[in-house]
């Protein structure tokens, strides 16, 4: 699978990626910085990626900016945030057409790294701060999205989950920051972390499309150099195992109840056994033909929706439900039960073949944008085992039914989160 050949090469603060592949139209150029996930600095990294994309020393408001990036052909830029276990990552991505597709001969490829270059190392500043328009409206806008999520319950009630289900760990930490410290940040503070994030975040700066491979090391050269510094390591350590499961009841005006479960999986990406825990998650709730969704939603009738996913940096599952408030008990008897099911080896051959090949047709259209196949490369940075798709992919098709039970013998419930209506109790 020719897309996959990723070549790495140690640049001067950071790692450079480059795949060349003529599958994409457009050149995409990826920067990702990564650091250990903690209280005093979530808040912060929230919002440096939305003030350094909304305006730069060269082009000093959003306007000036974004009428560039429609010069170079309606490139877009954007930014994001994840949580990759216990990190936290945040990502410059822009996409520009491939100058070959152009009958302009202008070096586009050069001109999205002198503008990358620009966003990411001239801030638009004023001695030792950040420039105060572009600072004050994006500290208001990361206000608004850490409140959209108490708005939307469905992303409230995962949230709430995973809070109380990592109380005393970094993963319980928001993306997005906490809103008490969003105004104890000023133009001054966040410069100076802007300073401390590209002195020691750890960074990789990812270009995929059809391209010169020597070009791309030049210019990647010539545009971003950084001081040499040691990737800081989140150990892995073993989840505190609870001896009850802890059962959180919320009560607000909703008419539709959420009940979401946590589960400890402590198996994650790059372990002997992750391949079958993929698979273990598509036969219990990952896809339209697993337990969760046949069981809770076709057969019982008990929630809007009902589904698992995994989070492979921190070896976690999480169920999540719609469900009617007074199916509270019925819901949690039948989402434990196909767990047990799968533990005592209830896993149809249909079930484990059909799983498999929604999962490699998931994975290959992943890789089906740019995009999507930064996100899968970079899972061997944060886990820092290289394995490519065909392993990955060779992998999945090779556990077998016992393998997958085995994984679901290590699959302990943890948490229980239901938001539910006032009204009714559950």
């Amino acid at each position: 699978m020719d897309v996959m050949a990723e070549k790495v090469t140690n640049m001067q603060g950071y790692k450079l990626h480059v795949v060349k592949t003529e599958k994409y139209k457009t050149n995409t150029l990826v920067w990702k910085m990564k650091a250990p996930l903690n209280k005093e600095d979530v808040t912060q990294r929230a919002l440096l990626p939305h003030v350094l994309q909304s305006s730069s020393e060269k082009y000093p408001t959003t306007a000036a900016l974004r009428s560039y990036l429609d010069d170079l052909y309606g490139a877009s830029l954007f930014v994001d945030l994840a949580k990759k276990g216990e990190y936290h990552v945040m990502s410059f991505s822009l996409e520009i057409a491939n100058e070959k597709f152009l009958s302009d001969p202008s070096p586009l490829l050069k001109k999205g790294f002198e503008f990358f270059s620009e966003i990411l190392t001239k801030p638009h500043v004023k001695e030792t701060a950040f420039h105060t328009d572009s600072f004050d409206r994006e500290k208001r806008t990361l206000k608004q999205r850490i409140q959209s999520v108490y708005d939307d319950k469905m992303r409230y009630s995962n949230f709430r989950l995973v809070q109380e289900m990592c109380k005393g760990e970094p993963y319980a930490l928001h993306v997005n920051g906490e809103m008490d410290d969003v105004e104890a940040i000023t133009a001054e503070s966040l410069y100076t972390y802007y300073q401390k994030a590209f002195a020691e975040d750890e960074m990789d700066f990812y270009v995929i499309g059809d391209v010169d491979s020597k070009e791309v090391e030049s210019l990647a050269a010539e545009m971003l150099k950084f001081e040499p510094r040691a990737a800081k390591r989140v150990e892995k350590t073993n989840s505190n195992k609870r001896t009850d499961v802890n059962e959180v009841i919320e009560e607000q005006d909703i008419k539709q109840g959420k009940l979401n479960m946590g589960f400890r999986t402590d198996i994650v990406y790059g372990d002997p056994d992750y391949y079958a825990l993929q698979v273990f998650n598509g036969i219990y709730g990952g896809f339209s033909h697993s337990k969760l969704f046949i069981n809770v939603r076709e057969k019982a009738s008990l929630a809007y929706y009902a589904a698992s996913r995994l989070e492979s940096h921190k070896g976690l599952m999480m169920v999540m439900s719609g469900i009617d408030m007074k199916n509270y008990e019925q819901a949690v008897t039948i989402i434990k039960e196909q767990l047990e099911a799968m533990k005592n080896g209830e896993i149809t051959d249909q079930e484990l073949e059909q799983t498999k090949a929604v999962i490699q047709n998931q994975m290959l259209e992943t890789i089906d944008t740019s995009r999507g196949l930064v996100e899968v490369l970079y899972h061997n940075v944060v886990s820092g085992y290289d394995i490519t798709l065909e392993k990955w992919l060779e992998e999945m098709q090779n556990a077998k039914k016992e393998d997958v039970i085995a994984v679901a013998k290590k699959v302990e419930l943890d948490t229980i989160y239901f938001l539910t209506g006032k009204e009714v109790q559950a």
